[in-house]
């Protein structure tokens, strides 16, 4: 059985006085999330602060992105190694706007992956089509070679210790969601292209929901066969709806 995940990407928002504010009330609630396991991924500046408040409890936090390299001349870049010395226990990889606003490929995605993993994170491994892609019928082969150049690098097994997020890029920030059926097929695609190499690390891989997840979708979205929780963007900076995402995974 997989354990639903909801972990909150936070992106480029918050202040001090809002993340501690957000954190003690995700704390607060986090008594009727029954199954669910919860993470949160603050900007790196507010990890420290992330960190003091949840070392006491059952919520995960995590980076959002990390360097491709353990150590240098690499100037406002973030090591695996210094996510590692906060406790982070998970990494975002390959998220949609790493890929369109900073020119991530598939190869970059692929050597992140395998560096967070090396360091004893938890990559969570983000996939998914633009609008255009999907409009031209290409979802599962753009989606399938984003998967692909971290198999073909890690090996199938290195998904054993990871998770794989799917967030149709057209749906992220846009106010527009993938339906539940839409969703599904994707998720269902990931898992059988991992099943076609190993059918127990398929079996037993979380595979999240990452596009415009919210209270009132949350419930019909994760009562899909292949939807094992969800990564959240902006409803993750709301303590209310952010809990109420994470009791939908009940």
């Amino acid at each position: 059985m997989r354990r639903p995940l909801v972990a909150g990407n936070w992106k480029l928002n918050g202040s001090l006085a809002s993340v501690k504010e957000l954190l003690t009330g995700i704390k607060a609630g986090l008594g009727e999330v029954a199954n669910a396991e919860v993470a949160v991924c603050p900007p790196y500046i507010y990890i420290p602060e992330a960190q003091a408040q949840l070392s006491d409890s059952s919520i995960a936090w995590g980076g959002q992105t990390l360097s491709a390299e353990t150590a240098g001349a690499f100037t406002g870049e973030v090591a695996a190694s210094m996510l590692r010395d906060f406790d982070c226990k998970y990494v975002l990889v390959g998220h949609s706007e790493r890929r369109t606003l900073y020119g991530e490929d598939n190869t970059l995605v692929a050597k992140k992956f395998a560096v967070a993993r090396e360091a004893g994170l938890i990559p969570i491994l983000c996939v998914g089509e633009t609008l255009e892609e999907r409009q031209q019928g290409i979802t599962e082969e753009v989606v399938g070679g984003q998967l692909g150049a971290v198999i073909d690098r890690e090996g199938v097994a290195a998904l054993a210790d990871a998770v794989v997020a799917y967030e149709p890029v057209w749906a992220i920030g846009t106010g527009m969601t993938a339906s539940p059926e839409q969703a599904q097929a994707v998720h269902a695609f990931i898992r059988a292209q991992v099943a076609q190499r190993d059918a127990a690390i398929a079996d037993g891989l979380r595979i999240l929901y990452g596009g415009s997840m919210k209270p009132g979708n949350a419930v019909e979205l994760m009562a899909q066969n292949d939807i094992d929780g969800g990564l959240i963007g902006g409803a993750a900076l709301k303590a209310d709806d952010f809990l109420s995402i994470c009791k939908a995974a009940n």
